[in-house]
């Protein structure tokens, strides 16, 4: 079973920094591209920003400049660094993943359970 276990949420003033973490766990044969997504109240679930393997990024417009992401692919982790937060950052966050369990089986994607990020003074 694969498990993504996301950590670093949390509250912080406008300007403020915060570090999201996710690490994979189970049993799986390599994990390919690696995100995050969040969901603001309301909203539908929209991409922050993905690594592949090979560490090329895709940043949404909205972020860039500001968060930056990267992955250890010996930890089977990706980070989320996210500087000079904005009220409108405020969103549950989602990490992202597909892997093929088995060399021979397609890629699947999975989902963690999300961790609440709150941009307010």
């Amino acid at each position: 079973q694969v498990q993504l276990v996301e950590s670093g949420g949390g509250l912080v003033q406008p300007g403020g920094s915060l570090r999201l973490s996710c690490a994979a766990s189970g049993s799986f044969f390599r994990i390919y591209t690696m995100g995050w997504f969040r969901q603001a109240p309301g909203k539908q679930r929209e991409l922050v920003a993905n690594i592949t393997r090979d560490e090329n990024t895709t940043y949404a417009d909205s972020v860039k400049g500001r968060f930056t992401i990267s992955r250890d692919n010996a930890k089977n982790t990706v980070y989320l660094q996210m500087n000079s937060l904005k009220p409108e950052d405020t969103a549950v966050y989602y990490c992202n993943t597909n892997l093929k369990r088995l060399w021979y089986e397609m890629k699947l994607e999975y989902w963690g359970q999300g961790t609440q990020v709150t941009v307010s003074s």
